[in-house]
């Protein structure tokens, strides 16, 4: 769904004040718990995709590579809108590294499986996002 689409006058999350401060490429950003959320959200979509993608890179005998998949560099699979898409863009890759790298090692050193997800463990997660409270 584009942005044009949506009633944010009767979004309760887009005129929330922001409560979180983060750094991207050395800049300055802020957001709500909305918006935090959907940036968790890209670094665990961006694992997990990151991880099938490492694992059959290691299952058909290829070198390591993240940079030469689609998903990696397209990064706007779960994407919304609401969040800056260069944002989203930014997390999801970060997470997909991690997952990368433990699909193709075969283990869970950054990330998790559990009930048909995979997740970030929360000190990987805390430590990509920088999330900083404003108050």
């Amino acid at each position: 769904m584009r942005d044009e689409d949506r009633d944010f006058r009767n979004n309760p999350y887009f005129y929330t004040a922001p409560i979180y401060r983060y750094n991207r490429g050395g800049e300055y950003y802020e957001t709500n718990q909305y918006g935090a959320d959907l940036l968790r959200q890209a670094v665990n979509y961006g694992y997990a995709e990151g991880f099938r993608a490492g694992s059959a890179d290691r299952e058909d005998g290829w070198r390591p590579d993240y940079n030469d998949n689609y998903a990696y560099q397209d990064a706007t699979y779960g994407y919304t809108g609401y969040v800056n898409p260069e944002d989203y863009r930014y997390y999801f890759q970060q997470g997909f590294r991690y997952g990368y790298e433990d699909g193709y090692s075969d283990q869970y050193r950054y990330g998790y499986y559990s009930d048909g997800s995979y997740g970030v463990v929360a000190n990987v997660l805390a430590g990509i996002l920088n999330l900083l409270p404003l108050h």
